[in-house]
């Protein structure tokens, strides 16, 4: 899920990636999601890594035609196993039909812990029915017929993102962590802006040389794009600390400032992420909030 109106200009363009099973490099395909949507691009990409015996990175929304499609993608070549970047819907709700039809074993990304008993409007974007049968930590390795996929502790957009590199063809799988076509909604209680900068900052000390993301086209440049975006979120931090500044202000006052002119459906992400980036500011004592909870709070600079 990706941040509305971000002025970071993505890297080549934000080029529309074709529908279709698309050959990416020597171990991996991809196909992209019917569910477009102003958050998710033109649809969620579906990785097929390996010959023969494959891993599905992503497989998408709980569609039975797009499952379907998946399958009937790769004819005579058999799904080993279901790999999850997170658990938000778009990316893990297809994985429990999926492994039903083929048999293969869940592994990645830990199942979302509910906080509250019913879940709560923050536990809405996860597939709550996501079950791994594998989580992974960071640095677990898993391995197919040509293939081995490293899980890299990513949290930050979600609590429980990983992202996965291709060992053999130096490559990360970069889930939304980093998206090419625009920046990741940090959503709390879930999301964290701390850990989403410290994510950032440990992929950017990596040597991969191109990213598969989970929207839109590949990031080529990984870790000058993902240092721009932490400067991106730096700047951010600077205008929303300055609207703080000026007086104790609503987050809906700061949000109107800080991006302008924006859509009103895209109001409640940028909410979140503003939300995000005031939490971040008060742990590290240069803002408070009230006693008034997520989106109804006010901030002011100690």
């Amino acid at each position: 899920m990706a941040e509305p109106s971000s002025d970071l200009p993505p890297p080549g363009g934000a080029e529309r990636p074709p529908s279709g099973l698309t050959r990416l490099s020597q171990r991996v395909r991809r196909i992209i999601a019917p569910n477009p949507s102003p958050f998710t691009f033109t649809g969620t990409c579906v990785y097929i890594v390996g010959e023969g015996e494959v891993a599905v990175i992503d497989p998408g929304p709980a569609d039975p035609a797009h499952l379907e499609a998946v399958i009937q993608a790769i004819p005579g070549e058999r799904i080993a196993m279901i790999v999850v970047t997170h658990s938000h819907r778009d990316h893990a709700a297809g994985a429990a039909a999926l492994k039903r039809m083929t048999g293969a074993p869940i592994v990645g990304a830990r199942a979302h812990a509910v906080a509250g008993a019913p879940p709560t409007r923050a536990d809405a974007s996860h597939a709550l029915d996501y079950a791994p049968d594998q989580a992974l930590v960071d640095g677990a390795r898993v391995a197919g017929r040509g293939f081995t996929l490293e899980a890299i502790a990513t949290p930050g957009h979600a609590a429980n993102h990983l992202a996965f590199a291709l060992v053999e063809e130096s490559a990360l799988f970069s889930g939304d962590h980093v998206m090419g076509w625009s920046t990741s909604v940090i959503a709390p209680p879930d999301g964290s802006m701390r850990d989403y900068l410290a994510s950032l900052e440990k992929v950017a000390r990596r040597s991969e040389a191109i990213y598969w993301p989970g929207h839109g086209a590949p990031v080529a440049e990984p870790q000058r794009y993902a240092r721009a975006l932490i400067s991106h979120r730096r700047q951010r931090e600077a205008a929303i600390l300055a609207e703080v500044e000026a007086g104790e202000a609503s987050l809906g006052a700061i949000v109107a400032r800080v991006y302008p002119r924006l859509a009103p459906a895209l109001i409640g992400a940028a909410s979140l992420s503003t939300l995000a980036h005031l939490e971040h500011l008060a742990e590290r004592g240069l803002v408070v909030g009230d006693r008034r909870a997520g989106l109804e709070a006010r901030f002011r600079r100690l």
